[in-house]
């Protein structure tokens, strides 16, 4: 019986203050995608400053739900999402 990884939500804000969410099964790695201009197409020309937070779904489809309601937030909302979600850690 194999186990599933847990997809996570997350939110990245740009230097133009605008707010990314996306999803993944490895935000550090997502993040650092997003970062080095392999992500996604918007953070290519939104350049990515701070990874606001995260937080866990069981399976991909969850993922895209919650991705899906949170896109369709004002900048303004998504950002007082994000304050409940868990940092990144950094070490």
């Amino acid at each position: 019986m194999s186990v599933q990884k847990p997809w996570f939500l997350y939110l990245i804000e740009c230097a133009d203050g605008s707010i990314y969410t996306g999803i993944a099964v490895d935000v550090a790695a997502r993040y650092a995608a997003h970062c080095n201009g392999t992500g996604a197409r918007y953070t290519r020309s939104h350049a990515p400053v701070k990874l606001l937070g995260f937080e866990a779904h069981p399976d991909r489809s969850l993922a895209s739900k919650a991705e899906y309601r949170i896109k369709k937030l004002s900048a303004g909302e998504k950002r007082q999402f994000a304050a409940g979600l868990c940092p990144l850690v950094e070490s």
